[in-house]
């Protein structure tokens, strides 16, 4: 029997996450079923469980996912010195998370909004889904103070605020905007960018000031 490959099995994988994405964020995760995912994807129960055990499962791996790709781009950031300036750093990150799944819609709308706005309802219900959300949630957070460190290094912020409360101002900020969107419709990042930039008054190092 020929040997499957990793790039097939990848590609399979990811095939089942947005199509499983597609159905929570269409119907919410309690109204679908695994037959929906099945039905979504076009694969046979053995295929997909063959790589997830279930509807949890498949929750989980969709929010790690996210979380891990965030955090990353975060961490990355904190190594600069200086880092982006918020607005610049937020419209970027929220930019690739938004664009790498831009593919995901309902009904005319990005999926993805709707999504995360399920994900935090079923945390109410779903312990481990939420302890892995907090995990996650911690660990943005974390990187967001040390990036919030390297700007009072740098003299670009106020030296006597607490990093981890800029920090989680900052999350809020994005988390509202992904919430307007779910609600009111897509909005390009630029608008969030916009904003952060007038009420910080920071500006990267080569934009005109008047």
């Amino acid at each position: 029997m020929a040997r499957v490959s990793q790039q097939h099995l990848d590609a399979r994988r990811r095939q089942i996450l947005d199509g499983a994405a597609l159905c929570f964020a269409r119907n919410g995760f309690h109204a679908t079923s695994m037959q929906d995912v099945l039905k979504e994807v076009d694969l046979s129960a053995g295929a997909v469980y063959r790589y997830f055990s279930g509807k949890e499962e498949l929750i989980g791996a969709i929010v790690a996912e996210v979380l891990g790709s965030v955090r990353e781009a975060f961490e990355e950031a904190a190594r600069q010195s200086p880092p982006p300036p918020p607005d610049e750093l937020v419209a970027s990150v929220l930019g690739s998370t938004l664009a790498a799944r831009e593919s995901l819609v309902v009904d005319g709308r990005p999926a993805f909004p709707r999504l995360v706005v399920q994900v935090w309802t079923e945390t109410l219900r779903n312990e481990e889904l939420a302890l892995l959300l907090e995990e996650g949630y911690g660990s943005v957070r974390a990187a967001w103070g040390r990036i919030v460190e390297r700007y009072q290094e740098a003299g670009m912020m106020r030296a006597d605020v607490e990093p981890d409360h800029v920090a989680r101002t900052m999350i809020a900020a994005v988390l509202g905007f992904i919430t307007q969107q779910s609600l009111f419709g897509p909005a390009p990042v630029e608008v969030l960018r916009d904003g952060l930039r007038a009420l910080t008054g920071m500006r990267g190092g080569d934009t005109p000031t008047g």
